[in-house]
């Protein structure tokens, strides 16, 4: 997935201002920045949430600006945005079922069951039923249905316990091995850099960092880039 020259906002001046962002096939990508840097509307803007002003974004080598978020997802674009989005008076079987590939239904909740062994206990449960994590799971279990070609996350880890991210970043990592690429927005600095192929640090806007995570340090990061001082644990805190 490309984002070229990217300028997106909702009124008044742009949230992004000529944003240019690179995330290759088979590569995981870790995107972060403090509060308020923009990093949600950039992968709303990606994901065909919200419109670009200016600037391209391109899936798989086919130009999707124009394209809804339906016609992205075609295209093999997956979005996990931050709050989850499962249905909650549905119960996980038919959550699953919504978004598994017409005509696999069965087989795209086995995919997802073997990603997550914890729904498969639950099929029969409300999803509103469930813990923080579960849910979690479940939203991001759309994605390894449809296997797609880039995969957004957005704080994937907020709110849940450290065993549960540990759970869902080994499946994350299962997913990248499997050639699809991941964007991140993460809390966790330690994570994110153990994890990131490539690091993107984006600040009121615009970005100010790329390369790999070993060029640079991580308490540098925390208190230069994301002005907060990082934990025994690696979690952002304020």
């Amino acid at each position: 997935m490309e984002l070229k020259n990217l300028t997106a906002g909702y009124t008044g001046a742009p949230v992004l201002q000529n944003v240019n962002i690179t995330v290759p096939p088979s590569t995981v990508v870790a995107l972060l920045g403090p509060n308020g840097a923009g990093k949600t509307t950039l992968l709303r803007t990606a994901g065909g949430l919200l419109e670009p002003r200016e600037g391209t974004v391109t899936v798989a080598g086919k130009d999707v600006t124009a394209d809804r978020p339906h016609r992205r997802a075609a295209a093999g674009l997956c979005l996990v945005p931050e709050g989850r989005g499962v249905f909650p008076r549905l119960t996980v079987k038919e959550n699953l079922a919504l978004f598994a590939p017409a005509g696999h239904k069965q087989e795209g909740i086995d995919v997802a069951v073997e990603a997550f062994p914890a729904l498969g206990r639950r099929l029969h449960q409300d999803a509103g039923k469930m813990s923080g994590g579960e849910q979690q799971m479940l939203a991001l279990s759309r994605c390894f249905m449809t296997n797609p070609e880039v995969v957004l996350l957005d704080e994937v880890s907020m709110g849940l316990a450290p065993l549960v991210v540990e759970q869902i970043f080994e499946a994350l990592r299962a997913l990248a091995a499997t050639g699809t690429s991941l964007l991140l927005v993460e809390q966790y600095i330690g994570q994110a850099l153990a994890f990131a192929d490539h690091l993107y640090l984006l600040e009121r806007g615009e970005i100010v960092f790329s390369g790999s995570p070993e060029e640079i340090d991580e308490d540098e990061l925390a208190q230069k880039y994301l002005h907060v001082e990082a934990s025994s644990d690696h979690t952002l805190s304020v």
